[in-house]
């Protein structure tokens, strides 16, 4: 059985995340029998989505590839109620997509997680390797320049302050100098030149605003790569604890139940 424990399935559980997407699912204008790949498919929340827009035609396959092996057991067993064998769980990282691809696919979707890649470019061109002509990239990410607007900024500086002291006055704790690569942003028209720099033309690119709740944030801060991403070095158990204590004080301090978060949506065609 997988672990649940420090995973993202909380988080994506909650209805704007949902929405977030299936919004993005319909900008790549999928259509039944199609070979499509969920690339970090976390515990299976796009995979679902995708399965349900390329079924019912013959030669419709969805591949989720995730580096996690707790996490893709968790996708197993979240799709379990899917019959047959229209999914293919893959264990694998982002940079060794083209190691797995037999057959070139006609769409790659990597959903919140570009932003923890390292080699970008590297990932990039893998994925136009492993697209068919015409074939469509599509991703998204909150994690980017100008993800936190500006009446959002006083939330998290509170917010992350405020964790700090907890994480020094119980546990005499201090994070790590390490800077996580989901820390490591790029904008909207570094995202746009990365694409077009590895042969896409960009398709369409929205910009979504989410008033996220409160419980949203908490349920983050049980993520491991989140926790990762702003306590470098702190244990996990600790890291989400004092994020969570700090997030409950923060949250009543401002008088807030939501907090807004950008979105980018980007659908990117290979030439």
């Amino acid at each position: 059985m997988g672990d649940n424990t420090f995973s993202f399935d909380a988080f994506a559980q909650h209805a704007f995340y949902n929405n977030v997407i299936r919004q993005l699912v319909t900008l790549a204008n999928l259509k039944p029998g199609q070979r499509v790949m969920d690339l970090g498919a976390g515990t299976g929340a796009v995979t679902r989505l995708l399965v349900d827009k390329v079924a019912g035609q013959k030669g419709a396959e969805v591949i989720a590839v995730e580096p996690s092996s707790s996490a893709l057991e968790i996708a197993r067993q979240n799709l379990a109620d899917i019959r047959g064998t229209l999914i293919n769980f893959v264990q694998s990282k982002a940079e060794q997509l083209t190691d797995i691809v037999s057959k070139p696919m006609d769409a790659i979707f990597f959903c919140n997680a570009i932003h923890l890649v390292k080699e970008k470019a590297r990932v990039v061109e893998e994925i136009w390797t492993s697209l068919r002509k015409g074939g469509v990239f599509t991703f998204n990410t909150t994690f980017f320049e100008g993800a936190e607007p500006p009446e959002s900024q006083q939330f998290y500086k509170r917010w992350m302050l405020r964790a700090l002291r907890l994480l020094k006055g119980r546990y005499d704790l201090s994070p790590t100098r390490e800077k996580a690569e989901a820390r490591q942003r790029l904008s909207e028209a570094e995202y746009e030149q990365l694409v077009q720099d590895h042969g896409f033309n960009v398709k369409s690119k929205e910009m979504v605003r989410v008033e996220m709740p409160m419980e949203s944030f908490e349920d983050i801060s049980g993520y491991e790569l989140w926790i990762r991403g702003i306590l470098p070095g702190i244990p996990l158990d600790i890291g989400a604890k004092v994020l969570k204590d700090a997030l409950a004080e923060t949250a009543t301090e401002l008088g807030l139940a939501f907090s807004p978060r950008n979105w980018l949506l980007m659908v990117a065609q290979k030439t």
